[in-house]
């Protein structure tokens, strides 16, 4: 169940499980994913919402025209701002602008490698990307010297460890 920046853009806010930091998305198949985030993302999401408690989570800056308004789903209308639904080309655009040069696919890529640099286990990262192959992962679980020495001090009598 592997998820894209595209499906994480369709989040609408009512899909938000804010105290529990988590939301309900539709993944690549069609298939129903939670994705989590962290106590940092938590604090940036009421600056996101605003106030509003329905309609898309993202946000374009402008409002459509009357023709444009026409063409477009209205489940993809902000209710309370009339502004759409902010779509992958703009965040794409928006990203590599104020991003340095980052791609919307490389976020995740980033996410898997710093978990895999905090030795978190490689079935944690398959689950939090929507990796279906531990093969897929590995890339990102390259534990360094500190991890091998702690690891080697596992095997160390307890009386002896510090």
């Amino acid at each position: 169940m592997r998820f894209h920046a595209s499906a994480v853009l369709a989040l609408n806010i009512e899909n938000l499980d804010l105290p529990n930091k988590q939301a309900k998305i539709t993944a690549k198949g069609g298939d129903t994913l939670w994705i989590t985030w962290d106590t940092d993302t938590a604090h940036l999401l009421p600056r996101l919402t605003a106030g509003r408690t329905e309609g898309p989570l993202f946000l374009s800056e402008h409002r459509p025209g009357p023709h444009r308004r026409a063409a477009t789903d209205p489940d993809d209308i902000c209710p309370g701002t009339d502004r759409v639904r902010l779509g992958y080309d703009r965040a794409r655009i928006l990203l590599a602008h104020y991003g340095d040069g980052l791609r919307l696919h490389q976020l995740r890529h980033s996410s898997a490698t710093h978990l895999g640099e905090a030795n978190v286990s490689a079935n944690v990262i398959m689950t939090k990307t929507g990796h279906k192959s531990l093969r897929s992962v590995q890339r990102y679980v390259k534990p360094g010297l500190a991890a091998v020495h702690d690891a080697t001090e596992v095997l160390s009598s307890p009386r002896h460890r510090r």
